[in-house]
């Protein structure tokens, strides 16, 4: 009986030692987003984004757009919205462009402080995440495990930013603004580091198109 006692004693501590193995074996979203970060330099895929809202006190899917996305670290992205309208924001490192086809126009912008505490930032820009953002592990969710990120700025579009992370990329973002509104963002068919030509994010304003720098 205590040689079974022992043995049961023993099979209970390693499978403790297993299950803290295990967990710690399992980075953090924080931890998985900020290798991502380092390691990434240039990524590609797609994206479904889509506009919560708050229906009898539950939230509702709206309003959704969807596209591609290439980005270059630090700074240079091209998010393409494909449906249900024709538009691209672009960035070159210095300057962000926003083209409406159906408008034929484009607005031009520094890129600045402006985008600094932006989800663009966070996916695309530097390496200094703790400069501009409070991050924060919250948990798992339908296996993705998800982290927190509060802009430092008070003048910040949005009041928090959750990133979803699963095998080292991510796969998710919920983006709430100032307003309490929510938008749900997929991330899918990610590549890391793929080549991009040099002049990839440069940006070139479509023939008759009106320009506007506000």
């Amino acid at each position: 009986m205590k040689t079974l006692q022992k043995q049961a004693s023993l099979s209970v501590v390693v499978l403790s030692a297993l299950l803290a193995f295990s967990s710690t074996a399992q980075a953090s979203a924080i931890e998985q987003f900020k290798n991502f970060v380092v390691n990434t330099k240039t990524a590609k895929g797609e994206f479904l984004q889509v506009q919560m809202k708050m229906v009898n006190g539950t939230a509702k899917a709206g309003k959704s757009s969807s596209g591609t996305f290439k980005f270059a670290r630090p700074g240079k992205f091209i998010w393409t919205y494909i449906k249900p309208y024709d538009q691209v924001l672009q960035a070159d490192g210095d300057k962000l462009y926003l083209y409406d086809k159906d408008l034929n126009q484009v607005t031009i912008k520094t890129l600045g402080n402006a985008i600094a505490s932006s989800p663009a930032a966070i996916l695309f820009g530097s390496v200094d995440l703790d400069k501009n953002f409070i991050m924060k592990d919250v948990g798992v969710k339908q296996g993705v495990e998800w982290l927190e990120a509060i802009p430092k700025t008070k003048d910040s579009q949005f009041d928090t930013i959750g990133i979803g992370m699963k095998d080292g990329v991510p796969v998710g973002m919920e983006l709430r603004d100032s307003f309490g509104q929510l938008s749900l963002v997929t991330l899918k068919n990610f590549e890391k580091n793929p080549t991009f030509a040099v002049d990839q994010f440069k940006f070139v304003v479509p023939q008759g198109a009106d320009v506007l720098r506000p």
